[in-house]
């Protein structure tokens, strides 16, 4: 069953560049993984300090094993300095 996922976040006004540098980053390397269907960044029109992504992943053990990649942990590090507030995570099914 894939695990569909929409993670919504907002940076700091200062830390719009930095954010997006690590968000690409992640982007770059996510999509090589072999459990990753889907992995898309949208950054928002009307306020550009809202980064999207759109998630499509073949299995939950997929899913965790992206979270225990180098760049996922290093974005988990620094996020508390780069964002206003946590990340919103939505896990999905389709129906």
């Amino acid at each position: 069953m894939s695990i569909y996922l929409t993670a919504i976040l907002k940076a700091k006004k200062e830390s719009v560049q930095d954010l997006k540098s690590i968000l690409d980053h992640m982007v770059i390397n996510t999509i090589k993984e072999e459990a990753c269907e889907k992995y898309d960044l949208q950054q928002g029109l009307e306020d550009e300090t809202v980064f999207i992504f759109h998630e499509i992943w073949k299995s939950k053990e997929g899913l965790d094993a992206h979270n225990q990649q180098s760049y996922i942990k290093e974005f988990v590090e620094k996020a508390p300095n780069l964002l206003e507030k946590s990340a919103e995570i939505y896990l999905a099914k389709l129906v």
